[in-house]
């Protein structure tokens, strides 16, 4: 996490992220956070009144959380007109590497966002949503490497990517998550395979 100051409200998403990282969705509570944060207690009441409430905070922090992957430290490969499918696999594979490893407590705590968010309509919502906005920029990618089915490719390449995170950071790979090689390879065999070449 950066160094710069924070604002209440993120240091609050924040730090409900961590410990869904750390504790599980039963370690999440106000009290929790507001100890863990180091803020008074009622803090995190005075922003998200709810369990429900908080959930959708951390949810929201997310997505912006997860964005700033692919512009970490080192910036990935831009996918420029004429990058093409080696492109978009580089820069698929660097995302997925950062956060199978670098980003793995945020990985986590996505997973038991996502889990959570299948027995609360209103999680579910506010989830989807966040993922809408990464799906719609991956279908205009795949629009620009000549993808003839940018939805149904799009589709299909966020089943590989939730695959892997899975596997990586909760699954039976998770003591040895692929380099950021293999994950450029996959991509790259599933990209060609979508694309005809």
């Amino acid at each position: 996490m950066s160094t710069a100051r924070i604002s209440r409200p993120e240091l609050i998403a924040d730090t409900a992220l961590a410990l869904l990282a750390e504790r599980g969705m039963r370690g999440l509570t106000h009290r929790a956070v507001d100890e863990a944060a180091g803020l008074p207690q009622g803090s995190t009441s005075n922003l998200a009144r709810t369990r429900a409430a908080l959930l959708e905070t951390a949810v929201r922090r997310l997505a912006v959380r997860e964005a700033r992957v692919f512009s970490a430290e080192t910036p990935p490969p831009p996918v420029a007109a004429g990058a093409g499918p080696d492109g978009l696999a580089a820069l698929l594979a660097t995302a997925l590497h950062r956060s199978v490893t670098a980003a793995r407590d945020l990985t986590r705590a996505r997973l038991e966002l996502a889990l959570e968010a299948t027995r609360r309509p209103e999680l579910r919502a506010v989830y989807d949503s966040a993922g809408r906005a990464f799906r719609d920029q991956l279908e205009g990618m795949l629009r620009s490497v000549g993808s003839a089915h940018p939805e149904r490719h799009a589709r299909s390449l966020i089943a590989w990517c939730e695959g892997v995170l899975f596997h990586s950071v909760a699954g039976a790979g998770s003591a040895s998550p692929p380099s950021e090689d293999e994950l450029r390879a996959g991509a790259r065999e599933l990209l060609r395979g979508m694309l005809g070449g």
